[in-house]
């Protein structure tokens, strides 16, 4: 049978039939397809001269009846900020009722009680739905890495006839059905022009590069199509990334779709990926409600509904950050991330920022909180940051930053790299490094303390995290910003930080220590660099592993700082520099 028959078998079985108008009338099929189709369920005994279901197409609907469902719930739901800092996006609270609760109320009314959420950012706030709902949850603990094809390849052993539905949409009725005959993938009739997919005239979903229908994240698949998704998860056989693929990427057999379209309107199934469709579609959800909101509400002295255009900026390796307009004004507003209140004082980072007041230096502050870390500042139009390999890039910054050196500014705290080391490993609590040689490997950089010491330093303000990124160039200058680590210390250290962000070799390292010092560095003063290479590979490796408990992974850059670590320790070492 094809499309048109099936969709016209189930609508006779769910209406009484009248005559071939109503039928064409209730399916949107024209009186010829439903004429021909009508004669073609006759001839195939799935109906009977008086249109009546027999024993074959009651057999049909049982074995393609729905099974379970997989609702997929494990994202950061990155865009939501700045509410996703509070609620995980499935648990958004939408005209009174929570999103996946409406979800799952909806597939039970159809008779769905065997449900997987699979879950990761936040997923202890799911678990109430065990006893409130029965579901099972299962937990994608790489969330932060990898996209939801791995979320799917978690409970795909549970596929078959089943729905797969993304936990952050909203359904004006419900999306699912008693009656399944067919395998389909749901997308709206509104055109997006980041869409890859679009309905053909046959009903089929093909690739584009021209914009097409909107996918909306609801499928319903067959056994047939399901171990077909088995089988290509299980051999990684993707046209993408596996980590970074959406789970829908196995669905295509080169550039169709192996389910055919089901099509329904764009206001009948809603995506919530940003705070203002959230507050399109309801203005008065208490999700709304954001301490962040209120912050920006009373910085600026505007009201919440004042704050528009909110943009997720780039996710940072500590922190949250969102762009926003205000009265035609551009400001940048950040949320600290999972875990920097251990490791960051935010009351230190506030004196920082006094001892740069007015110096021209850091980006424009309107607002920043010493309790918790929330900052506004003053969108830089124009901006881009420092190209690490550009050589006019790294004067003109290398200028900024010994410029900014030679005020010798003063505060109240210092950064002990080997304090640090300390600091960041106590906070994997009792965890063993992910390095089978991490002892050996601090044994040999505690080693290089000595060294350090024998250097007559004066310490100053040294911004500690002065890398590529934070060095910010307009029409207007330069300006170097984040400033949490900041503090007292030797300003080589802000060229060993640069260096091993940008992950350097040894040749550009060097290039960078010519730069900074004008040609005019002493033999030892590099070694001394290289030293610090190695210590702050360590600290940032340990501060990497950190995270990493925490579910945020690094991928190149984590490696690399262990490896800084061993290969520097190494150069200072065969150079004679350990007894000093």
């Amino acid at each position: 049978m094809n499309i048109q028959e099936l969709n016209i078998l189930k609508y006779i079985k769910n209406k009484r039939f009248v005559n071939q108008k109503d039928v064409a009338i209730g399916t949107g099929h024209s009186i010829g397809v439903v004429n021909r189709s009508i004669k073609n369920l006759i001839k195939g005994g799935y109906l009977d001269k008086s249109y009546r279901l027999t024993s074959l197409a009651s057999s049909l609907f049982i074995s393609n009846k729905p099974k379970n469902a997989i609702i997929l719930a494990a994202g950061f739901g990155i865009r939501m900020v700045p509410i996703n800092h509070q609620v995980p996006k499935s648990l958004l609270k939408v005209k009174g009722e929570v999103l996946i609760e409406r979800m799952i109320h909806q597939l039970h009314e159809v008779g769905v009680e065997d449900i997987y959420v699979v879950v990761g950012f936040m997923k202890e706030q799911f678990e109430y739905l065990i006893d409130d709902f029965g579901v099972h949850l299962v937990v994608n603990s790489e969330y932060a890495t990898k996209n939801n094809l791995h979320s799917l390849n978690l409970v795909s052993d549970q596929l078959s006839n089943s729905y797969i539905v993304l936990g952050d949409l909203w359904c004006e009725s419900n999306p699912f059905s008693c009656d399944e005959l067919y395998s389909w993938y749901m997308v709206s009739d509104l055109i997006d022009e980041d869409s890859e997919v679009r309905v053909n005239r046959k009903g089929e979903l093909v690739r584009t590069d021209s914009g097409g229908n909107t996918m909306v994240g609801i499928s319903y698949l067959l056994e047939a199509e399901s171990e077909i998704v088995r089988l290509k998860i299980a051999a990684k056989d993707l046209n993408h990334k596996y980590d970074s693929s959406f789970w829908e990427c196995v669905l295509y057999d080169k550039d169709k779709m192996i389910v055919p379209a089901k099509v329904v309107t764009s206001k009948s199934v809603i995506d919530i990926n940003t705070f203002e469709q959230l507050r399109d579609l309801d203005e008065n959800s208490e999700n709304l409600q954001s301490d962040a909101l209120d912050t920006i509400s009373a910085a600026l002295n505007v009201d919440v509904s004042d704050v528009e255009n909110i943009q997720v900026l780039k996710k940072g390796m500590t922190n949250r950050s969102f762009m926003f307009s205000c009265n035609d004004k551009k400001y940048i507003m950040r949320i600290p991330g999972e875990g920097t209140n251990k490791m960051i004082n935010r009351k230190e980072e506030a004196s920082v920022y006094s001892a740069i007041k007015d110096k021209n230096i850091c980006d424009d502050i309107i607002y920043i909180n010493p309790e918790n870390g929330y900052k506004i500042t003053r969108f830089l139009e124009n901006s881009r940051v420092c190209d690490s390999n550009a050589i006019s890039d790294l004067k003109a910054c290398m200028k900024v930053l010994r410029d900014f050196h030679s005020l010798h500014l003063i505060v109240d705290h210092s950064f002990d790299l080997f304090e640090k080391i300390e600091f960041y490993e106590n906070l994997w609590k009792g965890t063993p490094s992910v390095y089978r040689d991490y002892k050996k490997t601090k044994d040999n950089i505690y080693k290089l303390k000595p060294f350090i010491a024998s250097f007559k330093v004066d310490f100053c303000l040294t911004h500690i995290d002065a890398v590529p990124d934070n060095f910010l160039i307009n029409e207007e200058g330069i300006r170097l910003i984040d400033w949490e680590y900041a503090a007292m210390q030797d300003p080589d250290v802000d060229i060993a930080m640069f260096c091993i962000y940008a992950l350097y070799d040894r040749e550009q390292i060097d290039q960078l220590i010519d730069i900074y010092f004008e040609n005019k560095c002493s033999y030892e003063v590099r070694m001394k660099i290289y030293a610090y290479i190695a210590i702050c590979g360590l600290l940032w490796s340990n501060w990497c592993e950190y995270k990493q408990q925490l579910g945020i992974e690094f991928g190149e850059y984590s490696m690399k700082q262990y490896r800084y670590a061993k290969d520097y320790f190494k150069i200072v070492e065969s150079e004679g520099f350990l007894n000093v």
